[in-house]
């Protein structure tokens, strides 16, 4: 999946998850949403979490971002502890999230506002690269308002890319989509995504979508009702690409429902 340093094997870990609580607070009474989550994704690995809606599926991906902070637990990546956002972690999110008044190359840009150790030039060098390399040559001067969908996460993935982040984290990226668009952008990502010519290391994907969760996953971690904890976890050993027609497929599928039902 990447190029990282010498001495990582396949496997080891590189996000660590270990005992994670989150609680709100409502009328000064916890409300508990996270129970002692603890996961791993390895070197090389795309993790998907799944889990009933309103689970806190993506409130545990914005802890990992360093987006929120834990309760108690604690978030590594690469060992060192994440105590808040980082510049090796990129997330893609559901709703794009794109300014409508800058162009496709201008958005990918602001998301590497905070390097300052790259010029005007350079950061413009590193988003057409990676526009390019999410399948938007030729999109650079278009607006938001006038790209499709599909297109629009594209522009998502290129700014995460853009930053050249060790861990790609992904809320829902495809469930906004239509089904074709989903399924092409689906097959476009996870090639992109394990290219040895990008520098991530590890990927973690939240979805609904049990289908999508198989056909992408080399691991699932399945969590549980609120307050969430992991309810099951499968290392999914189907051979790629992966036939989403066959009955081993479908048994994997039915594995992941297993453990939501």
């Amino acid at each position: 999946m990447s190029q990282s340093g010498p001495g990582l094997p396949r496997g080891a870990p590189v996000v660590k998850v270990e005992h994670v609580r989150l609680d709100y607070h409502k009328e000064k009474e916890p409300l508990p949403v996270l129970a002692d989550v603890s996961l791993q994704a390895g070197r090389d690995e795309l993790v998907a979490i799944t889990g009933p809606s309103g689970c806190g599926k993506s409130t545990l991906l914005r802890i990992v971002a360093g987006l929120i902070k834990p309760s108690s637990g604690v978030v590594r990546v690469l060992e060192s502890e994440v105590k808040g956002p980082r510049e090796d972690v990129a997330m893609v999110f559901q709703n794009f999230v794109l300014l409508p008044w800058r162009t496709a190359l201008e958005n990918v840009v602001f998301g590497l506002s905070s390097r300052k150790d790259l010029t005007e030039v350079q950061k413009r060098q590193k988003a057409q690269e990676a526009l390019d390399s999410a399948g938007l040559t030729g999109f650079e001067n278009v607006y938001p308002g006038e790209l499709s969908g599909g297109m629009k996460q594209r522009v998502g993935v290129a700014r995460a890319l853009a930053t050249e982040p060790k861990v790609m984290l992904m809320d829902e990226p495809f469930s906004s989509l239509d089904d074709i668009t989903a399924e092409r952008l689906r097959v476009e990502t996870h090639s992109l995504l394990i290219s040895p010519s990008t520098s991530i290391q590890s990927v973690i994907l939240v979805s609904h979508n049990v289908e999508e969760i198989i056909e992408l996953a080399d691991k699932v971690v399945v969590l549980s009702g609120r307050p969430a904890h992991v309810a099951g976890e499968l290392t999914v050993d189907l051979p790629r690409p992966r036939n989403k027609k066959s009955d081993e497929f479908f048994k994997w599928v039915d594995r992941v429902y297993a453990y939501l039902s």
